[in-house]
């Protein structure tokens, strides 16, 4: 929620690394952070004057895990009360953008909100979990939790990593790993266990946001995997806590498997060995006499260019 001018400058300063969303109520701004859309939230303190307290409030408290930046462009009677009202809401960082520092400063910010998203996270400890791993591996998991908040099916997972999903599960099987089904499953948990760390996102908002069909098919997913229902894996689970799961089941218990496994290479198939004693049987060859080639040839000489002779 920002004033026209501050909206320009926000552009262009996030220019290329950043997209806003400009909002100019609660209401929208509310609407957004259910559908999971926002990283951050700006706020000026000009656009705040005339907001009500306990309604700003009532928003940071619902999404702790989606921080809220007070933006100071202007200094005029009313923003000292202001700047107070928004610390009561719960509002702790605020950043003034009248000198160009502040822009330095507010684009740190937004950068370490960015660098906090599931798949950075995941990938910067599965990194260190899989120190020697190939790069096809450290490239499926970086797909894997790409791909894992919007989609249920191998066949797309397959698709973003250019190989047909019948041939990456049949690799999996090959190298006595689980089923790329189950890592899928796991990482889409997570995302679930990520959005449910803000109590403003209800159950049928986490099954929207990750293309579940319904409420009641994102249950029934929670409770054949983890054998609870989602308020249970609400209260026991946290993102960090389901990344620590889906790190101890998938990837510590087969670390050596995955340090010689490539997903993205074909494994050569090794040479078939004679058996010793055995007799190679080769197509006999049609041995003709050496006078009828002779004759063969003369004739085909004879017939000219383009012709054949009987």
């Amino acid at each position: 929620m920002l004033t026209p001018d501050e909206r320009l400058r926000v552009d262009a300063a996030g220019s290329g690394w950043i997209h806003a969303y400009h909002r100019d109520s609660l209401d929208d701004l509310r609407r957004d952070l259910h559908r999971d859309r926002s990283c951050a939230v700006i706020l000026s303190t000009a656009m705040c004057q005339g907001i009500s307290v306990s309604s700003m409030a009532k928003v940071v408290r619902e999404f702790p895990r989606v921080p809220t930046v007070a933006l100071l462009s202007q200094l005029d009677r009313s923003t000292v009360r202001t700047v107070l009202s928004l610390g009561q809401c719960g509002i702790r960082t605020l950043i003034d953008v009248r000198e160009p520092n502040g822009w330095r400063e507010l684009r740190t910010v937004l950068l370490n909100e960015r660098s906090s998203t599931v798949q950075r996270v995941a990938m910067s400890r599965l990194s260190l979990d899989l120190l020697h791993a190939t790069p096809g591996a450290l490239r499926f998991f970086e797909t894997l939790f790409g791909v894992a908040g919007y989609t249920p099916t191998i066949r797309e997972l397959a698709r973003q990593l250019d190989m047909v999903a019948g041939t990456l599960m049949s690799r999996f099987f090959r190298a006595q790993l689980p089923a790329p089904k189950q890592y899928l499953t796991l990482a889409r948990l997570v995302y679930a266990a990520r959005l449910f760390e803000n109590p403003g996102v209800s159950i049928s908002g986490v099954s929207n946001q990750l293309e579940y069909s319904s409420p009641q098919s994102f249950s029934r997913h929670v409770r054949a995997v983890l054998g609870m229902s989602p308020l249970q894996f609400r209260t026991c689970y946290d993102g960090d806590g389901m990344l620590d799961l889906f790190r101890e089941r998938l990837v510590l218990r087969y670390r050596e498997q995955w340090r010689m496994f490539d997903p993205l290479l074909e494994r050569p198939r090794p040479l078939r060995r004679r058996k010793r004693g055995a007799v190679e049987l080769r197509p006999a060859m049609e041995v003709r006499d050496p006078a009828t080639l002779g004759e063969g040839k003369m004739r085909e000489d004879l017939a000219g260019p383009g012709q054949r002779g009987d």
